[in-house]
């Protein structure tokens, strides 16, 4: 199965928009605030928030929003096990479509994962 580097989709989606956020400074800015009071900790943890926030870009088929997501949910400390139980959701949800998004997530939270530096 041929899958695509979701490290470098987060790296180019975060250059290309470099002159948007220049150009539009206060839509960006609001965009991130609006990003940053959304996911932050509260009633319901950071890390159900990032998973919900994978759901829907699933479901959305953004590939983009798989890996943005994938690497915030391993900064939290996220389990494959959680992930798949999540994916049974979307797959539930979503059909199809969302089967075929679950295994690109997959493998993108493989590849994505810290490595392990072995003491």
């Amino acid at each position: 199965m041929s899958t695509f580097d979701h490290t470098s989709l987060v790296h180019d989606i975060n250059e290309r928009l470099g002159p948007f956020r220049k150009s539009q400074p206060e839509a960006m800015a609001g965009f991130g605030q609006l990003a940053k009071a959304a996911m932050a900790e509260g009633v319901v943890s950071a890390k159900h928030k990032e998973l919900i926030a994978l759901a829907i870009g699933i479901t959305q088929h953004c590939s983009g929003c798989v890996g943005f997501h994938v690497k915030a949910l391993h900064r939290l400390g996220c389990t494959r096990a959680e992930l798949e139980e999540m994916l049974a959701v979307c797959v539930y949800m979503g059909g199809g479509p969302a089967l075929m998004y679950a295994a690109e997530t997959i493998a993108a939270f493989e590849k994505m994962a810290p490595t392990k530096v072995v003491a």
